[in-house]
């Protein structure tokens, strides 16, 4: 039997990358999926890649970072699939490896904007509808950076440092009322992320300091598999955490 026959799932950033395979597996597994990028295009094209092997899913534009598109998201998601079940907030941008002196107001509202905004919107306007459906589950995509000071710039260790906190804080408080709140903490992905990004010749220095001991990076696919296992019933004692997902980079 597939793990996720008959729920609800959505996916931000779903265009590409590590919102692209979990889409795509989610689907496989039997969800409904509803996809969310900030670029149309390509979540039309997932969506043609999950019709055309069986699934069941729809799509809609949106910049994650206002408040008002993740309500629209919300809406479109109860109206065609007239419930929630899944939350997967996984879209994100870098820094540049930005050190704090050379963060720039834009720079920080971006980051802060998309990657914590985002996150900290569709939760607040997901979890009523888990506590309406008695059931729920975040998956909030978090970073090695939100462990550790040394593999992005200020303002992206900031956002994943603080998407951990609120991982555990809606973890702990929701508890009692069957709703989950988990977070993926990945080290080197090879995703568009960091196309056309021009890094900060410091911050980057200062990121490589360490890298040496790094192993190669995750497939998309093989974060796709662990949000999976936390989706399912098979994590069901798993709540407020944090799964590393690595390869080892954070062991030394």
């Amino acid at each position: 039997m597939k793990q996720l026959s008959q729920k609800v799932a959505l996916v931000t950033g779903a265009g590409s990358g590590i919102g692209k395979a979990i889409a795509k597996l989610f689907a496989e597994q039997g969800a409904k999926v509803m996809l969310t990028d900030i670029h149309q295009s390509n979540i039309e094209a997932v969506a043609a890649e999950i019709r055309a092997n069986g699934g069941m899913v729809a799509c809609i534009a949106a910049d994650i970072s206002v408040k008002g598109d993740v309500q629209l998201v919300m809406k479109h998601v109860h109206n065609t699939f007239g419930t929630l079940d899944i939350l997967v907030n996984n879209a994100g941008v870098m820094d540049n490896f930005t050190p704090v002196t050379d963060v720039t107001d834009e720079l920080w509202e971006k980051v802060i904007g998309t990657n914590l905004n985002g996150c900290f919107f569709a939760c607040r306007e997901a979890i009523p509808l888990f506590l309406e459906s008695g059931s729920g589950t975040v998956i909030n995509i978090a970073s090695i950076s939100g462990f550790q000071g040394g593999r992005a710039g200020a303002a992206y260790t900031a956002s994943k440092h603080a998407i951990i906190g609120l991982t555990k804080n809606i973890g702990y408080q929701y508890a009692d009322k069957n709703i989950r709140c988990n977070a993926i903490a990945p080290g080197g992905v090879n995703t568009n992320i960091v196309f056309g990004m021009e890094p900060n010749p410091f911050g980057f220095e200062r990121m490589n300091a360490g890298t040496g001991n790094a192993p190669g990076a995750a497939a998309p696919e093989a974060i796709a598999e662990v949000a999976l296992f936390l989706a399912s019933v098979k994590s069901s004692f798993i709540n407020g955490s944090v799964l590393t997902a690595d390869g080892g980079w954070t062991a030394y």
